[in-house]
């Protein structure tokens, strides 16, 4: 392993989460909507609390917290 490749990997792992409080308003918004909303209305979300972040961005941070959506079951309603 080269030197400098050595000092990049033990800096970067010593640097803080620049994410972490973005990551706790994700939660707080998925689990607050009973696990229903995917990356888009959470993104929304974030935006009107005036958190802008990109759609991908949101969208990474939700895999790598492992929320995922579920969908609401449909009755049959013609009867």
């Amino acid at each position: 392993m080269p030197k400098s490749v050595y000092y990049y990997c033990r800096e970067a792992s010593s640097k803080a989460d620049p994410y972490q409080d973005v990551r706790e308003q994700i939660a707080q918004i998925f689990n607050a909507h009973h696990c229903r909303y995917g990356y888009r209305r959470v993104h929304l979300e974030l935006r009107n609390q005036q958190q802008y972040l990109n759609h991908k961005t949101v969208q990474k941070l939700m895999g790598q917290l492992g929320l995922k959506s579920t969908v609401r079951p449909r009755r049959y309603q013609s009867y």
